[in-house]
């Protein structure tokens, strides 16, 4: 079974456009929430979003290709740009290089506008561009275009547990012998009225309209979650590849879980059945045992079933770590980005094993019984772990758990 490093970063979110803003917010415990300015919110029962900031597509594409990409599909290349020149890599066999990219939710914008032509314009007036813009597998398709990777390219759609699938899958995909290197993570561009109004009507979202004071993950006080929207790409790579060429090597992916709770369509099960193995077999394939120090990046989405249920999941699923592990949910700071949640919190969990530091979790006031873990409340903390676990659980009951060991910077003399 090969081995696979993480040796490129890349992100654009709610608290940063680039790696080091988004870390340096992070670890800052830094809120990117704030009141919706992509529409006028007055008519809604929640007016507040993680929006991304000050993005501008034309960082890494031409105006063409501006014209003929929906936002999350320009998310997902910028982040894959910073992630392709982060890690250096460029001499590789176009067939041997990969895709893994999802998205929730995919070209959402696209959908709206041109079904707002449609109801008061005409069929005649729906671009040409309409369904290459909208697909949910555009992202990575574009991706694979501009890095001409012939290899295998494969979207991943499971709600919110999207990038930590497509990182699970890249993972194999290279253990096995497929590809030598794939860009994988996911993309999010939802803040738009109609994702906004069916989240809240389907009793998702927090309503408190706080931007401080909403996004409260295993609080007592939580009543759902924030949306949010970016992007996140990570570069992985057979290690062996990415030593003889003198890569940094941020991390190793050492364990994957994959399981659905077969429940319901939108709560966890629960006795966190599904949720509780998939961070079992993720654990026991990186060996991760009581001499690790852990950090687990929760899901945590502030909702008041999903976090007493993942709390229990890691209970079940690490009865020897969980009181000694650190826990925290940097949904607190972005929101739940959705498709591409999984992805960035990845590139988090990667950037606390490399730099030592544990991000918070923040607005942290009133503990929950039914949450008795250490969610590192409010400020970072220097902790220097070894291992790192990184949640996600997607409407459908669809789990993922993605674990990381601490890496080398292993450069060529």
């Amino acid at each position: 079974m090969r081995r696979v490093a993480v040796t490129g970063l890349g992100v654009v979110s709610p608290v940063g456009n680039c790696v080091q803003d988004f870390w340096n917010s992070l670890t800052a415990g830094k809120c990117g929430i704030g009141f919706i300015t992509k529409f006028d919110a007055t008519d809604f029962k929640v007016q507040i979003a993680g929006e991304v900031k000050n993005f501008d597509p034309a960082c890494c594409m031409e105006k063409s290709m501006i014209r003929k990409t929906d936002l999350f599909s320009q998310f997902a290349l910028a982040a894959a740009d910073q992630a392709m020149r982060d890690s250096g890599l460029s001499d590789i066999d176009p067939r041997r290089l990969g895709v893994y990219v999802g998205s929730g939710i995919g070209g959402i914008h696209t959908i709206v506008e041109e079904t707002q032509k449609l109801l008061t314009r005409g069929p005649s007036r729906i671009s040409p561009h309409f369904i290459p813009k909208m697909i949910s597998n555009m992202a990575a398709g574009n991706i694979a275009i501009r890095y001409n990777a012939q290899g295998p390219c494969l979207p991943v759609v499971t709600a919110c547990a999207t990038s930590s699938h497509t990182i699970g899958e890249a993972f194999r995909a290279i253990q096995y012998g497929y590809a030598d290197a794939i860009l994988a993570g996911g993309t999010e561009a939802s803040v738009v009225p109609l994702t906004v109004a069916g989240f809240v009507n389907c009793m998702a979202l927090s309503t408190k309209n706080d931007p401080l004071n909403s996004s409260l993950p295993f609080d007592k006080r939580r009543d759902g979650f924030v949306i949010g929207e970016g992007a996140g790409i990570l570069v992985l790579e057979e290690y062996e590849h990415a030593v003889s060429r003198g890569a940094k090597i941020y991390a190793e992916i050492t364990g994957y879980g994959n399981t659905c709770d077969a429940y319901h369509p939108t709560a966890p099960h629960p006795q966190a059945r599904g949720g509780a193995e998939a961070i079992r077999l993720a654990a026991q394939e990186a060996g991760i045992g009581a001499e690790d120090v852990l950090y687990i990046n929760a899901h945590g989405t502030g909702t008041p079933l999903n976090d007493k249920t993942e709390t229990l999941a890691i209970k079940k699923a690490l009865p020897d770590l969980a009181q000694k592990a650190y826990i925290s949910s940097t949904k607190s700071m972005t929101g739940h980005m959705l498709g591409a949640a999984g992805a960035v919190e990845a590139v988090a969990s990667v950037l606390a094993l490399d730099t030592g530091i544990i991000p918070p979790t923040i607005g942290y006031k009133e503990p929950d019984p039914d949450c008795d873990l250490n969610y590192v409340p409010n400020r970072a903390v220097h902790a220097a772990p070894t291992s790192a676990l990184s949640i996600s659980l997607g409407f459908g009951g669809h789990n993922a758990c993605l674990a990381f060991r601490k890496g080398m910077e292993e450069r060529s003399a």
